[in-house]
C-alpha cells in the first residue's frame, strides 16, 4: 500500500504519542498482563508549577518578620488553619491540615539547589533532570527511572502523566511514559475509522521502512490506549471530585490505581503559580482546586485500603521572595516546600526547621535540604530503585519513607 504525504503526515499526529510510551507499555497485546497489586508502592508527583509562594502555603504566624515582609499580603494568623502553635497552612488547604492532623503529611521547609536560577524554564528542566545548576541533561529523573527498572526487568513498570504534553521528567534515554488527560479521549481517537483503515491496511501489505515504523508505532498506540481505557473503568473512582483538569486528573488516577494496573507512577500539574500580581486570588483559586482534589483522591484510597501504597509529592521549580512586591504579589524566589502525603509515612509532621527570615541571601530564603536528596529518597526507600544508577551520584537518604 502507498501512502501519500499529507496521510503520512495525518498519521503521524497520533503516532507520535506512542513515541512516549515504555515498550513494556506497548507490548500488552502479545504478552500477559502483569499488573501492581496491593502492598505495591505507587507514586503521585503534583507539580506546582509557575513558582508557589511557599510563605503563604506554610505560614510562621508567629514571625513578626514575616509580616513586616508582607503587610498587605500576609496571611493573618485568625483565617491559617493552625498545624502547631507557630505554624499553619493557607486556609485553602484545611484538608490537607486534617492529614497532617491524622499523620499522614510530612512538610519538608527550605528545599532547593544550590545556585539556584530564577527562570522559569531553566530551573524546571533543574527540577525534572535532577541536574546541577550547572548541568544540562536531555532524560528527566523519572524517564531514567524507568531506563534502570525495565532494563532486563522481569516486572514491567509504567508511568503515566495526565496532561497533553509529556514533561521533561518523564522521558528517560530509552523508555518514556505516556502523556494523554483523558482515557476516554485517548481512546476515541485511536478508534477513529481512518487509523483503523491504515493499521488494517498495514497488516495486509508491504510499506517501505520508515513508514512500515510509523504503522508500527500507532499499532501500538491503538493497543496501549485500549488498555489504558478498559482499566480506567473497571473501578470507576467514587469520590466527590471537584470539576476541572485536576480533578477529573485524580479521578482518573484513583481509577487507575484501584483497577490494579501496572502503573507505579503518576504525573500531575497544577498553575500558574507564577503569582507576580493579585497573588491572594490566584492562589486561592489554586489551592481551593489542589484541596478539594486531593481530599477526594485521599478518602479513595482509605475507603479502599490503598491508602498505605500511595505516596503523593508536591514540588514546584522554586518559592518566592520573602518581600511582597508593589503589585499585590511575590516575585521569582529560590528555596521552598514540598508536601509528602500517604499512609505509609515514617516520619510525620514538620520535618525539618521553618525559613530564617533573619538570614537571607540577597532578600531570598536560602536552601537547606537538597532536592535531590529527596528524590534519592523516593526512589530508593519508595520504588526499590538503585538511586545512584537513575541520579549518577550518592546522595544522603532521608527518613520519611
Amino acid at each position: 500500500m502507498l501512502i501519500k504525504r499529507k496521510d503520512f503526515i495525518v498519521t503521524g499526529s497520533l503516532a507520535s504519542a506512542s513515541l512516549m510510551m515504555p515498550k513494556f507499555l506497548k507490548a500488552f497485546t502479545n504478552t500477559p498482563q502483569q499488573l501492581v497489586p496491593k502492598g505495591n508502592k505507587v507514586l503521585v508527583v503534583l507539580q506546582l508549577s509557575g513558582g508557589n509562594d511557599g510563605l503563604n502555603t506554610v505560614i510562621p504566624y508567629r514571625n513578626d518578620l514575616y509580616y513586616k515582609n508582607r503587610p498587605n499580603l500576609a496571611i493573618n494568623k485568625n483565617d491559617a488553619v493552625g498545624l502547631t502553635d507557630d505554624i499553619g497552612l493557607h486556609p485553602e488547604l484545611a484538608a490537607l491540615a486534617n492529614l497532617y492532623q491524622e499523620g499522614n503529611m510530612s512538610i519538608l521547609n527550605n528545599v532547593g539547589y544550590p545556585n539556584p536560577d530564577r527562570s522559569h524554564f531553566r530551573s524546571m528542566d533543574i527540577w525534572h533532570t535532577a541536574a546541577n545548576s550547572n548541568e544540562y541533561l536531555t532524560t528527566g529523573w523519572l524517564g531514567r527511572y524507568l531506563d534502570a527498572q525495565c532494563k532486563g526487568c522481569d516486572k514491567p513498570t509504567q508511568a503515566l502523566e495526565l496532561d497533553d504534553i509529556l514533561s521533561l521528567s518523564m522521558k528517560g534515554e530509552l523508555d518514556k511514559a505516556i502523556a494523554f488527560k483523558d482515557a476516554n479521549r485517548l481512546y476515541n481517537t485511536s478508534q477513529a475509522k481512518y487509523f483503523k483503515a491504515l493499521d488494517a491496511a498495514h497488516h495486509q501489505e508491504h510499506a517501505a521502512a520508515p513508514v512500515d515504523y510509523l504503522y508500527k508505532t500507532m499499532t501500538e498506540t491503538i493497543s496501549s490506549a485500549d488498555y489504558i481505557f478498559k482499566q480506567s473503568k473497571l473501578c470507576p473512582a467514587k469520590g466527590d471530585y471537584p470539576k476541572g483538569d485536576l480533578g477529573n486528573s485524580f479521578r482518573t488516577i484513583a481509577s487507575l490505581i484501584l483497577s490494579d494496573i501496572n502503573t507505579k507512577v503518576y504525573y500531575v500539574s497544577l498553575g500558574s503559580f507564577d503569582t507576580h500580581v493579585g497573588q491572594q486570588d490566584k492562589q486561592k483559586r489554586l489551592f481551593k482546586d489542589m484541596n478539594t482534589a486531593i481530599e477526594a483522591f485521599t478518602k479513595d484510597m482509605k475507603i479502599n485500603n490503598r491508602f498505605e501504597d500511595v505516596l503523593l509529592m508536591t514540588f514546584s521549580e522554586f518559592g518566592r521572595r520573602v518581600a511582597a512586591n508593589a503589585s499585590g504579589g511575590t516575585d521569582h524566589g529560590t528555596a521552598n516546600n514540598m508536601f509528602m502525603i500517604g499512609g505509609g509515612l515514617k516520619q510525620k509532621g514538620i520535618l525539618n526547621p521553618m525559613p530564617d527570615l533573619s538570614d537571607l541571601q540577597d532578600g531570598d530564603l536560602k536552601y537547606t535540604t537538597d532536592f535531590k536528596n529527596v528524590y534519592a529518597t523516593v526512589l530508593q526507600n519508595w520504588l526499590g530503585a538503585d538511586y545512584k544508577t537513575i541520579l549518577g551520584k550518592e546522595y544522603e537518604l532521608m527518613k520519611f519513607v
